[in-house]
């Protein structure tokens, strides 16, 4: 007796339970508390290694005890096992390197391409299992495909080909490789796409099953993929955070669907608990940028660049660094409001140590982060605590605009769309009604910005011609450093 079927039958309490299915057990757990660490920063890094710990431990005991029962009803362990551990080394010394690598303004488009691998996994689980079901089902003389199994297949794969094929445009979208199509159309074709897929989903599942007859399959997998370029390719770059939160959700449910088809513990829980934080950061996504769920569904939102404050004066106000290094220092309250463009500099460090000056001058810092600034969901508060900014200090939109009529000075820092009064005050604007920072509320506004460049949602901005605004020009690493030796100076 070998020692592996030794530690298999030592483990192994009945035919029910086996120190497999506890290992998936301890990994669901795992997964959970993980998640809820991540929920703060001070244990956050903790959560990421309890989940990734959970999953290294399902593998692992994958590998060394999953059988699969054969025809003469023995039972085989896992086979070329040389082949999995090569492809684990592979994968895992490829994706550390890229996470190591990855700029801080690229985190979105990684984000993107990982997600979207996860959703290939699952379409190709689908597309592997399916021939196998349907030649058993021939086999067997069943007159149709209706079962659990069959469902789990084939939602696996269309769900998982729309997360894959989104995934790969909203990487492209990104990293600026593709274009908005702006054309009403696509929002017609879309649904179109959408009833086909379930279409094919209910026609399937009524067929016959035929030995070796797959055709019918690859169809599913091509519309789930034709579905997922048409489902991303009309939505604007502002609307990427909602998108990559959707997406994220779908391979969460594709992998659920694995789990189900394997009834697999693990791959369960953790598709469940992706699917279902996703679907409700979604939902709160959609809350902070004014948008229905069915619009995103059917990819009918997005940046228009449709002009936005066509009236009132369009003089803007310098403020020199001297000026804002003084205004700052004598201040009580100082909000700083971070956008993409803080992310582009990388100057989240500078930012931090403007706070650290500042205070020590007895003036007050908090940030004010909107839900959807930069290009994906969390992206400032990531940002902001590479640079050890405590978590205290980063305020919620809401939190921030109760506290705006009491704050001397509001610093933006390479947002834009986010503190556009266009919102409230325009109706015709493309963002009219989404929520916003309302930084023109408080005393003083500088806003720092490279350009007068529109933002990402292609439309201008009323707050750079406000009375109360200054703008302070230039990159956003290269001018604080100028005003941190600014305020030393005084």
């Amino acid at each position: 007796m070998g020692t592996l079927e030794t530690l298999t039958r030592t483990f192994e309490f009945s035919d029910y339970i086996s120190v497999l299915e506890i290992s998936y057990i301890l990994a669901s757990i795992l997964f959970i508390l993980g998640l809820k660490k991540l929920s703060h920063p001070d244990t956050a890094r903790n959560g990421n290694l309890w989940a990734a710990g959970g999953m290294g431990l399902a593998i692992l005991f994958t590998i060394l005890f999953h059988k699969t029962k054969l025809e003469d009803g023995t039972y085989q362990g896992i086979q070329n096992i040389g082949w999995i551990v090569a492809a684990l080394l592979i994968g895992s010394i490829v994706g550390w390197m890229a996470a190591m690598k990855v700029k801080m303004t690229a985190m979105p488009q990684m984000v993107s391409l990982f997600n979207g691998m996860g959703g290939a996994c699952a379409a190709l689980i689908s597309l592997m299992e399916f021939p196998k079901m349907q030649n058993m089902l021939a086999a067997s003389h069943a007159s149709s495909m209706i079962s659990g199994e069959a469902l789990a297949i084939l939602l696996g794969l269309g769900i998982g080909g729309v997360s894959f094929a989104g995934s790969m445009i909203a990487f492209g979208k990104l990293d600026e490789r593709i274009g908005d199509i702006k054309s009403p159309i696509l929002r017609y074709i879309n649904l179109f796409f959408l009833f086909l897929l379930l279409a094919m989903v209910v026609l399937i599942m009524t067929m016959t099953p035929q030995k070796d007859n797959n055709l019918m399959i690859y169809i599913l997998g091509l519309l789930a993929l034709l579905y997922g370029v048409t489902f991303v390719m009309p939505i604007g770059g502002a609307d990427m955070p909602v998108v990559i939160s959707l997406l994220n959700s779908f391979t969460g449910v594709a992998a659920a669907m694995g789990g189900f088809l394997y009834s697999n513990q693990a791959m369960l829980t953790g598709g469940i608990l992706v699917g279902s934080s996703g679907t409700i950061l979604t939902i709160l996504m959609c809350k902070a940028m004014n948008r229905s769920l069915l619009n995103v569904i059917i990819g009918g939102f997005g940046g228009s660049a449709a002009g936005a404050g066509d009236q009132g004066d369009k003089t803007v106000k310098e403020i020199s660094l001297s000026d804002a290094a003084v205004l700052l220092s004598y201040s009580q309250k100082v909000l700083v409001v971070p956008g993409y463009g803080l992310a582009v500099a990388q100057a989240q460090h500078l930012c931090h140590e403007i706070e650290n000056l500042l205070g020590s001058k007895g003036v007050e810092v908090k940030y004010g982060i909107h839900p959807v600034a930069g290009r994906m969901p969390g992206h400032m508060n990531v940002l902001l605590a590479e640079a050890d900014v405590a978590y205290e200090k980063l305020l919620e939109m809401e939190e921030a605009n109760n506290e705006m009529n009491n704050t001397d000075v509001v610093i933006v820092i390479g947002a834009n769309d986010v503190v556009n009064p266009a919102a409230e005050d325009d109706p015709s604007s493309p963002i009219a009604g989404m929520p916003v920072i309302k930084v023109w509320e408080a005393k003083n506004t500088i806003v720092m910005k490279r350009s007068m460049a529109k933002g990402y949602a292609a439309i201008e901005n009323n707050l750079f011609f406000l009375p109360k605004t200054r703008m302070l020009f230039g990159d956003a690493k290269s001018t604080l450093q100028k005003l941190i030796a600014e305020i030393k100076n005084l």
